[in-house]
């Protein structure tokens, strides 16, 4: 087994090393599945802890994951009956208590995370999405949206999901509850809406979605092909609408709370989720952006960041890159994560966030020091989170 590689001449050229007192985002997402980084005081202590030591910067803690709010929430208590829930049936045996022990997550990271210098930007992971067998979905069924053959499933893995209505009203209400409430009660620096802020392109065929279309299009019926442009169009731009009410009532509550944004690809998004986040852009609704660009070809990887949208995005407000360092079943190599990261930098992106906590050092074929040391010389000077451009809207 060779020892820790040490910094070269190469390493220098190709981007691996941080440039001196350069602002850089170095983020990491913390969830719920596949991890128990969350499930006690002690694993998030000492995983915050690490993480300082190896000058990350931003931490992306989940809140709202699989039908449930992970930190005590008024709002959820109303709507789902339970104040918040950290385990998932993931978990086996599944208990729903596991992790919480009176507990406030939310407020321990937030407190630990401060502490050690880092920002902390609560994640809201499930977006519109939750599982079909959940409370939600059971309390809730008028708020589902379904396809043009009225089938309101979606199967994401070995699970299947439904998706809230984002087009309905009451359904907003909640989504934004849910968001001014840690607003209001926690000092977080941002709020992160990811790839599930959004709505399959084949849904939106449910009652109300159907009304409200004909009432703006003199009683003609939406196209039966999903991916029809004027259809995909219509809904996308309700989107973009509800995103200017969410962040117009974040900013009223506390401006500086910036308005972080984790999609795909602007045309996967745009096509498949109804997320139009380069006219988000435009608009100046972003403050951060970090596109997620899971790829293992690297030659895929180097197009996603040419693309001009993403070139655009980063001529207005701080862009930076989602590099997937492993899955439950899928490692991912150092060296892969080296390569991504160096292209990133040498393309002038505002820094990289890495997905997720678990896969960084864990869950891994390679050495738990030897990982480490490879994030360690990656990171090998501290760096601030890239300032925010004002002028962005």
């Amino acid at each position: 087994m060779s020892g820790p590689r040490s910094a070269s001449t190469q390493d220098l050229a190709h981007g691996n090393i941080p440039s001196a007192n350069n602002p850089e985002l170095r983020g990491v997402w913390l969830t719920n599945i596949d991890s128990d980084v969350l499930f006690s005081s002690q694993n998030t202590t000492t995983a915050l802890q690490l993480l300082k030591q190896l000058h990350f910067n931003t931490i992306y803690p989940t809140v709202w994951n699989w039908g449930y709010t992970l930190y005590p929430s008024k709002i959820a208590e109303k709507e789902i009956g339970e104040l918040a829930r950290i385990a998932t049936p993931l978990e086996e045996p599944f208990e729903p208590e596991l992790g919480l022990q009176g507990r406030d997550v939310l407020q321990e990271i937030v407190e630990e995370g401060h502490q050690q210098g880092m920002r902390v930007i609560p994640w809201f992971e499930f977006g519109f999405m939750a599982p079909s067998d959940s409370e939600l979905a059971k309390r809730h069924p008028e708020w589902l949206t379904q396809n043009a053959e009225g089938v309101k499933t979606k199967q994401e893995g070995t699970h299947e999901r439904v998706w809230l209505n984002p087009f309905m009203p009451e359904v907003q209400q909640f989504i934004q509850d849910l968001i001014i409430e840690i607003v209001s009660n926690y000092d977080v620096d941002g709020i992160q809406l990811d790839d599930h802020f959004g709505l399959p392109s084949d849904l939106g065929y449910d009652d109300f979605t159907v009304g409200l279309y004909q009432q703006e299009h003199q009683g003609q019926l939406p196209s039966t092909d999903s991916k029809d442009p004027e259809w995909l169009s219509w809904r996308a731009n309700k989107m973009t609408d509800f995103l200017q009410q969410l962040v117009g009532a974040v900013k009223d509550r506390k401006e500086e709370v910036l308005i972080s944004v984790s999609p795909n690809p602007q045309r996967f998004s745009y096509q498949f989720f109804l997320a139009d986040w380069s006219n988000w852009v435009q608009l100046g609704l972003v403050d951060e952006l970090i596109v997620q660009i899971y790829r293992d070809s690297f030659k895929s990887f180097i197009s996603e960041l040419e693309k001009p949208e993403l070139q655009l995005a980063h001529s207005r407000i701080p862009v930076s890159v989602g590099i997937l360092t492993g899955l439950k079943n899928k490692f991912v190599s150092s060296s892969q994560i080296r390569q991504q990261v160096g292209a990133v930098r040498r393309q002038g992106f505002a820094g990289v966030s890495f997905f997720f906590y678990e896969t960084l050092w864990k869950r891994t074929e390679e050495p738990l020091k030897q990982r480490q040391a490879d994030f360690s010389l990656l990171f090998s000077l501290p760096a601030e989170a890239p300032e925010l451009r004002m002028d962005n809207g």
